[in-house]
């Protein structure tokens, strides 16, 4: 397990520090004097999409309040889970991060095998955004409406094909909901990520898609080349004042946001934890920063290590249940 490695490192670094070949006063001065090199922030999605966009913009913030280079590096793939693991494989010393939807760690183990412990392999910073989940129709969809989908599957099963950016993401669980909360069966088209959804709808290789808003999708659905259905959101979204959210709908299990935050490996030392959460923070109450975020109709949402931390473990525990009731086979 990777939890078993990271505390063999910390315990061989203690050792190390024990028996005079590395001073323990060294061990706390890495501590202290964390950042001194460039740091790596994983996304596990494919660039292009809303957490490639935003987490690009926080890393240029961070690369000056931190005064280190803080460098993107993309790895998608899994639903998020390969790009994770390689946050969790990585040294607990603050310079390798990841940045992700919480769905890797509360959704992913329980429709798919995952090669890490997702509530010890990871130590939790903080979260950063929280982003709606539209459903749209492409040029390929023949009706309207939400409820033309609603008739039109039922009317035949199975003909309307749906895009997530992948099985066991957010946008799968909506589409599960969908299915067995109104009673029809949509059929799930899933990708590596959301980025070249886009690109395929504009194709007409599918009628509907979950996605999660960023530029260039609010753009295509500004030229009428997309057109929203419905929103996962608390409320309706001041730019599509138009798109019901799921809730009003009568669908409130369908209802369901993406999380964001940012994660280091486990067993990362505390104080470069608690470093990087008020850093962070600070950056993500800038009002440039919010504006930002909020253009693209995603809105930021700062919290403790221990906040975030205890959000995944009600997520964990929740997307269980929700997998079980919807009766979501594992990959």
């Amino acid at each position: 397990m990777n939890t078993r490695r990271q505390i063999l490192v910390r315990g061989l670094l203690a050792t190390i520090a024990s028996i005079g070949l590395w001073p323990a006063s060294q061990v706390f001065a890495q501590t202290q004097n964390w950042p001194n090199k460039a740091i790596k922030i994983i996304v596990p999605y494919p660039t292009a999409g809303v957490s490639d966009t935003i987490v690009r913009m926080l890393a240029e913030r961070l690369t000056a309040v931190l005064g280190q280079p803080v460098v993107v590096e993309n790895r998608a793939g899994a639903g998020g889970t390969l790009g994770m693991d390689m946050v969790a494989r990585a040294l607990p010393d603050g310079y390798t991060l990841g940045f992700a939807a919480i769905s890797p760690l509360t959704l992913n183990p329980h429709v798919m095998k995952v090669p890490y412990d997702a509530l010890k392999d990871f130590a939790p910073i903080g979260s950063a955004m929280y982003s709606p989940i539209y459903l749209l129709a492409t040029p390929k969809f023949k009706g309207k409406t939400f409820e033309d989908v609603i008739a039109m599957s039922r009317a035949n099963p199975g003909s309307i094909t749906v895009a997530t950016s992948g099985y066991g993401t957010v946008g799968h669980i909506m589409l599960e909901q969908l299915n067995k909360k109104a009673g029809i069966t949509l059929t799930h088209i899933p990708y590596k990520g959301g980025a070249q959804i886009s690109t395929d709808a504009l194709g007409g290789q599918f009628d509907l898609m979950f996605a999660n808003p960023y530029a260039n999708l609010n753009a295509l659905i500004e030229q009428g080349k997309l057109n929203p259905l419905a929103v996962g959101s608390p409320n309706r979204l001041a730019n599509l004042p138009q798109m019901r959210t799921f809730a009003e709908l009568g669908l409130p299990e369908v209802n369901l946001t993406s999380l964001f935050g940012f994660f280091a490996p486990g067993g990362t030392p505390v104080e470069i934890i608690n470093k990087l959460n008020a850093e962070i923070n600070k950056v993500l109450n800038e009002p440039d920063t919010q504006a930002r975020v909020k253009k693209v109709e995603n809105l930021v949402i700062t919290s403790s290590p221990a906040e975030f931390a205890a959000t995944i473990k009600q997520e964990f525990a929740a997307n269980a249940r929700i997998v079980k009731e919807a009766d979501i086979k594992a990959e």
